[in-house]
């Protein structure tokens, strides 16, 4: 059931022997509440937001639902194989609409290139843009087909917190080129450069440079292909409520409004936490869904560290920031027909942009936006004839560069109201109703991001599989990690199967236990 933490104040600390403390309820985190509950777990899930399910949650203000973070879902068997672990039905608990088409690419020569998933009609389109790219197109496939069997259905859902994993995998990391980055393979394919825009932007959701990500993250080219691009009514909001229903259901409970300040560790176990209001809660496995970084800079500043000490964290390098403006529109539900649920404005500058984003820590002038207009899908989001949108901009995070948003805030989201003004939604000002602004900032103060990422430690080579913060911390027994910052990654597949290989790490419940809360 849901809770506030009002409710709870200075519980006395004490164990079944399989009390499970989930920090945060974020989708890695409720997932991992329902496993862990499925295994005869008396799970408690903290969280310091008023609702479940973090950056996937959603804000409703003057009649819109502005869905927070991912919209989509690409590999739905995930959560369907969760439900199933539960002795649940996903599709009975959550409505999940297939996308056709998926998004729509537009550049600024007015060209386009529209993502669906049959392949002829993904070929009709290469072939539109340029004839003689068919055959790569066809090899890039076969590529992205190989490496989602090898780094998604293999790497991606077990546990890769052993050296000797890594070793036993390298010749294959080298046979498939994992040290070229993802734009490089897709340009040894293909030569239009929307060509090569179209097979390589793809990390960038989640938190890669796609001229430095390893090209093992070709993959998501076959996860859309072959699983399609769906769309949850009520947004990925909507599951995050029905993951808290089964939570409920399986005896577990959610505590809103809580924040956790410190794992407690006793002679290298992890026995519990302490909120900010100095409650200890004890546990005998705890699991961490807040960022990798903040929980070992921050929950475990008080111990020391063997691997994550403070000086690696700072040497790592982070995913870029977001800023996102969330707007509604009055009026507009048969305005601009021509604009589906999901466009990418390109801007002028692909490789320079990105290198202004991660590398050189500049907000330039110019930009490429991920535009999401759910209510072509789902009337809900907005008042009847209305319309909800948000507009997404990488920009540096809050580690590069000195972007003062406080400042900057406002005269940005002037720039991204003119270029959709002028290339995608003619008319929008004079349509604006509610709006909502998020920038690092936001993700730094509302998901206590480490320099306001929006995905957490990015996914380069030596930031993936053995060396990411491993799901079983090293740090101490009985503390796990689950969600963007750790293994696999980021987007919601990655998080989801975070949780999976939780579920391979943790033992099942004394039996005993089981029984007596069975009885209770």
């Amino acid at each position: 059931m849901l809770t506030d933490s009002n409710k709870h104040r200075r519980s006395t600390p004490r164990t079944t022997g399989a009390d499970a403390i989930v920090i945060g309820a974020g989708l890695g985190g409720l997932a991992s509440a329902m496993r862990l509950g499925a295994k005869g777990y008396r799970v408690t899930v903290i969280d310091r937001l008023d609702m479940p399910g973090g950056r996937g949650s959603a804000i409703t203000q003057g009649g819109h639902r502005f869905d927070l973070g991912p919209t989509i879902v690409t590999v739905p068997q995930g959560l369907r194989d969760l439900w199933t672990v539960c002795g649940r039905d996903f599709d009975r608990d959550v409505d999940l609409r297939a996308l056709d088409s998926f998004y729509e690419i537009r550049w600024q020569d007015g060209s386009t290139f529209t993502a669906r998933q049959s392949t002829e009609a993904m070929r009709a389109e290469v072939a539109r843009l340029s004839p003689s790219d068919l055959p790569g197109y066809d090899k890039f496939l076969k590529d992205s087909e190989r490496r989602y069997w090898f780094g998604f259905e293999d790497l991606g859902r077990r546990s890769m917190h052993r050296f000797a994993d890594l070793l036993k995998v390298l010749p294959t990391f080298a046979m498939l080129r994992a040290d070229r980055s993802v734009y490089a393979h897709a340009a040894a394919r293909v030569k239009d450069d929307r060509l090569r825009f179209a097979l390589s932007f793809h990390p960038l959701f989640i938190g890669g440079d796609p001229f430095h990500v390893t090209s093992m993250y070709i993959l998501v080219s076959h996860l859309e292909k072959e699983f399609g691009v769906h769309y949850a009514m009520g947004g990925v909001g909507a599951i995050a409520l029905a993951m808290a229903g089964v939570i409920s259901a399986q005896g577990g409970h959610l505590r809103l409004n809580a924040e956790v300040d410190e794992i407690l560790i006793d002679r290298g176990h992890a026995t519990g936490v302490r909120l900010a209001d100095g409650e200890v809660i004890a546990a005998d496995v705890v699991v961490s869904n807040a960022d990798a970084g903040h929980t070992y800079d921050r929950l475990l500043r008080k111990q020391p560290r063997k691997r994550w000490t403070p000086a690696k964290l700072a040497r790592k390098r982070w995913s870029m920031g977001l800023f996102v403006w969330y707007f509604g529109t009055k009026g507009t539900r048969l305005k601009w027909p021509e604009v589906g649920h999901h466009t990418i404005l390109v801007g002028p500058r692909y490789k320079e942009h990105i290198r202004d984003i991660f590398i050189r820590g500049r907000l330039a002038d110019d930009m490429s936006l991920y535009v999401h207009r759910p209510s072509v899908t789902d009337p809900s989001v907005a008042p009847p004839g209305d319309d909800t949108f948000y507009a997404l901009s990488p920009v540096p995070n809050l580690g590069i560069g000195d972007t003062d948003w406080t400042a900057q805030a406002e005269l940005y989201r002037k720039k991204i109201q003119s270029m959709l003004e002028s290339r995608l939604l003619p008319g929008l000002g004079d349509h604006l109703s509610e709006q909502l602004v998020f920038t690092p900032d936001t993700f730094q103060s509302r998901y206590l991001s480490p320099y306001g990422s929006g995905f957490s430690i990015e996914p380069r080579i030596l930031q993936s599989a053995w060396f990411r913060p491993h799901n079983v911390s090293e740090e101490a027994k009985g503390l796990y990690l689950v969600g963007a910052g750790t293994h696999p990654g980021a987007g919601l597949p990655g998080v989801i199967a975070s949780a999976e290989v939780l579920g391979t790490l943790v033992p099942d419940a004394p039996r005993q236990t089981k029984l007596r809360m069975a009885a209770e």
